[in-house]
This record gives C-alpha cells, sequence and structure tokens, in this order.
C-alpha cells in the first residue's frame, strides 16, 4: 500500500515539484484534478487565486521532501527541459499561452499558428528527442484547453487554412482534448495530457507514406489506399520504437481510422471493440477533413460538415459522443 506523508503548510509557501491536495469540489478550481504535481508558476498562483490560505502536501509523492516542507524549486530539470525544446517548439507558442494580457481571439490565433510550426518541424525529423520536445509543447496546449475556456471557443471556430498532415494534426489534437474535456471533466480517471500527446500524433504515421499519394487530387487507387492504410500501424511502430508510446497513444493511432459498423481500418473494428479514446479522435479526424480544404474538394463550413456527419456518416460513429462533438460549437467547454 502506497504510503501517503500529508502536511498541511501556507499557500504562500507553496514551490514547484510539491504534490498538493485541494479538498474543493471539482468545480471550485481550475484544475482537472483535486491531487496533482506543481509543475509550474503559473500553478502556484492559480491556487493562490483560488482565495485559500493553508494546502495539504503529499511530500511522499512530491519531488523533492526536505525537513518540514519543500523549501527550494526544484533545480535544473525542469528549466534544462524547457531550453532543451527550442528548435521544436516556437517560443512565440509557450509566450502566448502564459500572456494573460492577450485578448483570447489573438492568443487563440497565435497558438494555433505557432503550433503548426511545432508540428511541422516533428514531422520534418520524427526523433525520439524530437517527439518528447514536442510532447512538452502539446502539454502546454492541453493545460490551455483546459483552462481556458475564452480561447477554446476561438480555437474551435478557427477553420480558414489549408490542409496538410502538421496542420491536420494540430486540429485534430485540439477538437479531441476539448471533447476529452467535455466528457471526463468530472473524472479523476483519465490523463488528458497524455490523451493529448495522442491526438496531436495521431497521423505521425504518415511520414512513411508516400506524398504524392496523401496530396493526390482524385481518387486512390485500391494500391495507393492500401499504402495510405498502413499509417496507423506505422506511427504505433514509430512511437513503439521512439520509446515514447503511451496506452493512450497506442489505442489513439491504431484506431483513429475505424467506425462503429466495422467499415474502417486496420482492424475493421466494431461498436465497443473501438476504444472511446479511439472512437473520439475518429470524429474530430473525420470534421477536419472535411472543414479544410483539400486536394480533391473544397472545405465545407462547419455547420454544414457536422450536417453531413449526421445524416449521412452518423453509422461510423458514436450518437452521443458525436452529440457531445456538435455542442462544442454551440457553448463553451465548463
Amino acid at each position: 500500500m502506497e504510503h501517503h506523508k500529508l502536511k498541511t503548510i501556507k499557500v504562500k509557501d507553496l514551490k514547484i515539484g510539491m504534490y498538493v491536495i485541494t479538498n474543493l469540489s471539482w468545480y471550485e478550481h481550475p484544475f482537472l484534478k483535486n491531487q496533482f504535481l506543481i509543475k509550474s508558476r503559473t500553478d502556484i498562483e492559480k491556487i493562490k487565486a483560488l482565495g485559500i490560505k493553508e494546502i495539504q502536501i503529499d511530500q511522499a509523492r512530491s519531488e523533492k521532501a526536505a525537513g518540514t516542507g519543500l523549501t527550494e524549486d526544484p533545480p535544473g530539470p525542469e528549466r534544462e527541459e524547457k531550453r532543451d525544446a527550442r528548435g521544436i517548439i516556437p517560443e512565440a507558442l509557450i509566450s502566448a499561452i502564459h500572456d494573460d494580457r492577450m485578448h483570447p481571439r489573438e492568443k487563440a490565433l497565435i497558438v494555433q499558428k505557432q503550433s503548426f510550426i511545432m508540428m511541422k518541424n516533428l514531422f520534418a525529423n520524427p526523433s525520439a528527442e524530437n517527439i518528447r520536445k514536442a510532447k512538452t509543447g502539446i502539454s502546454e496546449i492541453v493545460n490551455l484547453i483546459l483552462e481556458d475556456d475564452a480561447t477554446l471557443l476561438y480555437l474551435l471556430n478557427i477553420t480558414e487554412h489549408d490542409y496538410y498532415t502538421y496542420t491536420h494534426s494540430v486540429d485534430v489534437g485540439i477538437l479531441g482534448v476539448a471533447l476529452a474535456k467535455s466528457l471526463f471533466k468530472e473524472s479523476g480517471n483519465h490523463d488528458i495530457h497524455a490523451l493529448g500527446a495522442g491526438f496531436f500524433l495521431h497521423d505521425l504515421g504518415k511520414v512513411y507514406i508516400d506524398k504524392n499519394i496523401i496530396n493526390k487530387p482524385g481518387k486512390l487507387t485500391d494500391e495507393e489506399m492500401n499504402e495510405m492504410r498502413r499509417h496507423p500501424t506505422a506511427g504505433f511502430k514509430l512511437l513503439f520504437d521512439t520509446n515514447q508510446l503511451t496506452d493512450e497513444s497506442k489505442i489513439i493511432v491504431l484506431q483513429h481510422h475505424e467506425r462503429i459498423d466495422g467499415t474502417g481500418y486496420p482492424k475493421k473494428l466494431r461498436g465497443s471493440e473501438i476504444h472511446i479514446y479511439g472512437r473520439i479522435c475518429a470524429i474530430a479526424d473525420v470534421f477536419d477533413a472535411l472543414t479544410t480544404d483539400r486536394p480533391y474538394r473544397q472545405k465545407m463550413n462547419p455547420f454544414d460538415a457536422l450536417k453531413l456527419m449526421r445524416d449521412e456518416m452518423i453509422h461510423h460513429f458514436q450518437k452521443d459522443l458525436f452529440e457531445r462533438f456538435v455542442l462544442l460549437f454551440i457553448a463553451p467547454v465548463r
């Protein structure tokens, strides 16, 4: 049985690396869980903004415990990780995410554009180190989606751009995390950050697919379609070989083209054989494909895309999940 060493400290004494227990209801704080590791000074400021004076910490689960509490920020690792991520993650992405004075619309535009750059950098060189670095940036975007409903609403409604694998990856990442937030915000059983990495990396296997096939303006031949259908297993293998495969990314990468009626690929799974994470990504994947310009057709507006999915494709999706997805565009996620 895990040993817990709990201590109550003043909120003003919180440090990065402490594992805190808020003892508040889920709707009384902006965090995904009631218990979590403080990873940034932003986390500390948000706790201070709650107006509470004291908070419990679990010293056994904290990164560093000494004497009566944690008295120093953890040294090098966190700063080293941020410095190490340069070259993949644009500094403008992190700056925009943490700029509380920026209007949500402006923030959404910058975050989207800089996320495109980050994923383009990754697709150009998907090494183990670069995947790890990209996950750091993805985690920051997930935090924004979870904590900033106003910016998320703008992110969900920015659609004016062309389709590339890296832009599609960002769009599906944002849509998938938004739906996961709506579904799982009251549950502590889902790691939204790990899900976010899976959604953003769902098409990573396309780095092994001929770009002429991906960008072909007409219908694919049977041979070309078979080649295209390799990308889920290719993505799984890439994440496995680079030691970046989590349970969440395994499910999402392998199942995002499976369909409830069994017509998907690579395994033609049906109904409950498809994990809910795969079902979420399938909806986000199709919606983004319909709402961006493709080599073989023009984009649809979100309303028409959702109508088409409801009227002609609903047998591909879990109906109640699709209905929750539609709600993302009607009201802010809370």
